[in-house]
């Protein structure tokens, strides 16, 4: 993975003012997952939500901003990166990480689970 540390101050501020929905994938889920997630990790020119190295695996929440015809173009060259990186872009919504929270979490262990084998 290739570090920015141009991004570093950006990404520890991200990791203090994380959303509610950040928060909640993070300490009902993630925080105490067995395999190690890390928040707000750079990568390129991009900060990603939540990375895991031994799975190669990032996890983006998209607010509405994302839905948007800008958002979604700039999501597409994000991920194309992420993906010539050899890293996995798993996106939910914030929707989904409040109200379905349970699904949210099996698709990333089924994720993780087939990436570390």
């Amino acid at each position: 993975m290739n570090h920015n540390s141009k991004l570093t101050s950006r990404a520890q501020s991200l990791r203090k003012t994380m959303t509610k929905e950040e928060r909640r994938l993070w300490y009902e889920y993630l925080h105490n997952y067995p395999v190690r997630f890390r928040r707000q990790v750079t990568s390129g020119n991009y900060i990603l939500d939540f990375y895991c190295t031994a799975a190669k695996l990032a996890i983006e929440l998209d607010g509405s901003q994302h839905y948007e015809p800008a958002g979604q173009m700039y999501d597409a060259r994000r991920s194309a990166y992420l993906e010539q990186q050899g890293i996995q872009v798993l996106r939910f919504s914030n929707s989904d990480v409040m109200n379905q929270l349970r699904g949210v979490c099996e698709v990333i262990d089924a994720a993780v689970s087939s990436r570390t084998k």
